[in-house]
């Protein structure tokens, strides 16, 4: 069973099986107004690929943001591209809110 695991400060989002990671997302916090989680990269490990552990990675993802009350900003093209499929579960960021994370991301180049 694959469980999830926010290491905040590390900015990762961990999938974790029988004690090993899988699979994460590398993301960043918007240090700016408004705050927002910003995800950079999702990887999934050789031999774990096609079990549905990146879609439910950017899910809890998306969940942890909706939990704190802040906005997702998909920059990872998997993320952007399981939003898109699921707009129920995937709120569009605002416009500025996506040029403040790409900005950040542009300032910071070693975010992940």
């Amino acid at each position: 069973m694959v469980e999830f695991k926010d290491e905040r400060k590390a900015g990762r989002l961990l999938a974790v099986e029988d004690g090993s990671a899988v699979g994460f997302i590398a993301y960043f916090v918007l240090t700016g107004d408004p705050h927002a989680l910003v995800a950079v990269h999702t990887v999934v490990e050789p031999g774990h690929e096609g079990r549905g552990i990146a879609g439910e990675l950017v899910k809890t993802f998306y969940g942890i943001a909706a939990a704190e009350g802040v906005p997702v900003v998909p920059l990872c093209p998997y993320a952007a591209s399981w939003a898109a499929k699921h707009p129920d579960q995937a709120p569009e960021p605002a416009p500025e809110v996506v040029s403040a994370a790409k900005a950040q991301l542009d300032a910071e180049t070693g975010l992940w």
